[in-house]
């Protein structure tokens, strides 16, 4: 039909229709030269052999091997954006069991949860919103672009895998300009000239091992500086005669063209021995195997810990973690944990119910590097005739760890010794970087205990911050706040930093306004006003801290809110915390 009428828009129709009638009588003539059995039997192998011609296109049948290619185009068929999040955004970090999976998924929709799960499985804090693995993967990115781009973008230089797939190296010896080069021994000795390189220099990068040494060579002298296992290849003079001779070269007990030996360095002999050299050079390539594969999966999802670790005689326990600025670049982390006592397990002896449970804390890095480690074992002793009131109570355990700003994960397990009982805790932190010239403060914390400390117990001790004994009061886990009884005392502790100067005075001129609010009316309760001028002499950080009687307030649950005004440079702060009154 659709030929039919194409060429009836071409020629007249009764030129059609001439056309149509010729052709019968023609078709009728080959019929004639053959016996009607031999007709039969030749329009039925034509039909065998040509099934799909006739008929609905639709309905026609697909071969096997017509499905096989048509669902591998399918597979290739990928949007651009899927392309670029395969091939750009994550090149460095999929791996190969990942991309295989990807790659064998049909359409967008499944691709899109592919991906979503994908960051899931990596995300230090599965229950927030936000993806610090994801944020900081994409920072690594941006970073990587602006630093280290040679001809090609960043991200796909060497230095810029590296540094995407393991994050900043603890320290980089740089040489941008190469030049007069000693090398160590374990290089042969003796002076040489080099073309520019680095050597990137990890405490510890997890499935790799520690002290992981990498070195990058820019022989074109381009800028593209490239990623390799010999360390004679920035040697500018390695194929200089007798130029840029090791020790031993130099005393004539070697020679330079005995490094070309065909091993995996050119290095020349030195006081560390060839044998020695050789051994290092697998490790070498141990090393470079594994820098060249995708990192593993850091972050497992929350259910996956839960229903290993926890799903059998669970311990519950709460943790709580503030930030105080120590020093431009290290912000003191205390961790405080808190267990509930009747949730450890007591043993009598001898008249003393006793409970031990053991406590370890590790903080990691999203390249997953070790940052600190804490653990320690908490005893309660109590008389037996007090253990029914003491399991209303609380024990409480506190770790403080320096720590430069970024982002971490925090892990904790709680085990009861006696009951065999565990419980876990994982989350991911922000450290605030109080560097910036920007009023800013410590957490705001609201403490059962605040007190001075003696001299000789500053800095050091169990909830001490400084010169102040500081014991928080941690809120638990299904999030109601931090609970005080009508006898207690509520404490607030809080630091500010970077209060602007005066330059004539030399002092800072700011004003504390403290307001505690009935949470369930939201009318103001107390109310008290301060000023750096009442103070004494402070600079630009002051420490605030007050008490209010616990009696005085009414069972419920309030805010404190600490507005700190700063008078000369006009910038305002309104830290706040919650808690509760029964």
């Amino acid at each position: 039909m659709f030929r039919a009428a194409l060429l009836g828009r071409i020629v007249p129709p009764f030129v059609l229709c001439l056309a149509l009638a010729l052709g019968s009588p023609a078709g009728a003539d080959d019929s004639k030269q053959k016996p009607a059995s031999d007709q039969s039997a030749a329009d039925q192998t034509k039909a065998d052999q040509v099934p799909a011609q006739t008929g609905d296109p639709l309905k026609r049948p697909i071969s096997e091997k017509r499905k096989k290619e048509n669902a591998k185009s399918l597979k290739r068929e990928l949007s651009r954006e899927h392309r670029k999040w395969l091939d750009e955004d994550v090149r460095w970090i999929i791996t190969d069991d990942e991309r295989k999976a990807f790659m064998q998924l049909s359409n967008d929709e499944e691709r899109d949860k592919f991906i979503e799960a994908f960051w899931d499985r990596r995300n230090p804090n599965p229950d927030s919103e936000d993806n610090e693995f994801k944020d900081e993967h994409y920072r690594r990115i941006e970073y990587a672009n602006e630093h280290y781009a040679a001809g090609i973008p960043g991200w796909k230089t060497d230095r810029g895998r590296i540094y995407i797939m393991y994050g900043p190296a603890d320290e980089v010896e740089s040489h941008p300009s190469g030049g007069s080069y000693e090398r160590p021994m374990d290089e042969g000795g003796g002076e040489t000239s080099t073309y520019p390189f680095e050597d990137w220099r990890y405490r510890y990068l997890e499935g790799i091992g520690q002290e992981v040494i990498i070195e990058f060579v820019d022989t074109c002298m381009c800028g593209e500086y490239h990623m390799t296992m010999d360390r004679s290849e920035k040697d500018a003079l390695l194929m200089v005669p007798n130029a840029g001779l090791t020790l031993y070269e130099q005393m004539g007990m070697a020679q330079k063209s005995q490094r070309f030996n065909g091993g995996l360095e050119r290095l020349g002999l030195g006081p560390v021995g060839s044998t020695d050299l050789q051994s290092k050079e697998f490790d070498r390539l141990e090393q470079y195997a594994k820098l060249n594969r995708a990192p593993a999966v850091k972050f497992k999802d929350l259910e996956e810990v839960i229903g290993h670790k926890i799903t059998y005689n669970p311990l519950p326990f709460d943790v709580r973690t503030d930030f105080i600025k120590i020093t431009s670049e290290t912000v003191l982390v205390p961790v405080t944990v808190q267990i509930r006592n009747r949730d450890i397990t007591f043993n009598n002896k001898e008249g003393v119910q006793h409970g031990v449970v053991n406590i370890f804390g590790r903080l990691t890095t999203l390249s997953g590097k070790v940052a600190q480690t804490f653990e320690d074992t908490v005893a309660a002793d109590v008389p037996a005739e007090l253990l029914a009131r003491e399991t209303e109570n609380n024990k409480i355990y506190w770790k403080a760890v320096p720590l430069r700003p970024g982002r971490y994960k925090l892990d904790v397990v709680v085990k009861d010794v006696n009951g065999d009982r565990m419980g876990t805790f994982s989350r991911g932190l922000i450290v605030p970087d109080f560097s910036e010239e920007k009023l800013t403060n410590s957490s705001l914390i609201v403490a059962d205990d605040v007190e001075p400390v003696p001299t000789n117990s500053v800095g050091t001790g169990m909830f001490v911050i400084g010169t102040t004994k500081v014991r928080p009061r941690v809120a638990s886990g299904d999030g109601k706040p931090a609970l005080f009884k009508r006898g207690q005392k509520v404490n607030f502790w809080m630091q500010v930093y970077n209060l602007s100067v005066d330059e004539k005075t030399h002092k800072p001129s700011a004003t504390f306004e403290y307001d505690i609010v009935n949470a369930a009316t939201n009318k103001p309760v107390v109310h008290a006003v301060d000023s750096s001028e009442k103070m004494g002499n402070i600079g630009e950080q002051v420490t605030l801290q007050k008490a209010v009687a616990a009696r005085n307030l009414d069972p419920g649950i309030y805010r404190i809110q600490i507005k700190v005004s700063d008078n000369i440079s006009k910038q305002t702060i309104d830290p706040s915390a919650t808690f509760a009154v029964e």
